[in-house]
């Protein structure tokens, strides 16, 4: 809604009616010059309290390896297991060492999923914590 006053004939100048944006601009500069001022100047260290003296000696991990072949057999560090009750068994074995074994699960690219997933649910269920997956690159392009 626009209001014209006038006739527009006369030699007056128009009145103009538009906001003054330099006070509120000087305004912004003072303010943004305070906060730089202001700001505490910012220290690049990082101060760390660092462990003293030698580290304890590093032990390597027991592995043992645990390979299921392509017919679904179980071979524990290279020994034939007779059935799931005997991997079970060396399963809870593991599990019950208060600082238990690397178990490396190797499976055959032929095997059925099911035997693989046997195993897994069965470290699992046994509190085995240290499981790991060998030789997963067969399974890429």
């Amino acid at each position: 809604m626009a209001m014209n006053i006038g006739s527009g004939h006369s030699d007056e100048p128009e009145v103009m009616m538009d906001i003054n944006t330099t006070p509120l601009i000087d305004v912004m500069l003072v303010l943004i010059i305070m906060l730089i001022i202001t700001i505490p100047v910012q220290l690049h260290a990082v101060n760390l309290n660092m462990p003293q003296g030698k580290p304890p000696p590093r032990v390597q991990p027991q592995v043992v390896t645990l390979d299921i072949e392509a017919s679904g057999a179980l071979l524990w560090n290279g020994e034939a297991l007779a059935d799931r009750s005997a991997l079970e068994a060396r399963l809870k074995a593991v599990a019950a060492q208060p600082d238990q074994p690397e178990l490396h699960l190797r499976a055959n690219k032929a095997v059925e999923y099911g035997v693989v997933a046997m195993v897994l649910a069965s470290a699992q269920r046994l509190g085995v914590t240290r499981l790991g997956m060998v030789g997963n690159e067969q399974f890429g392009p």
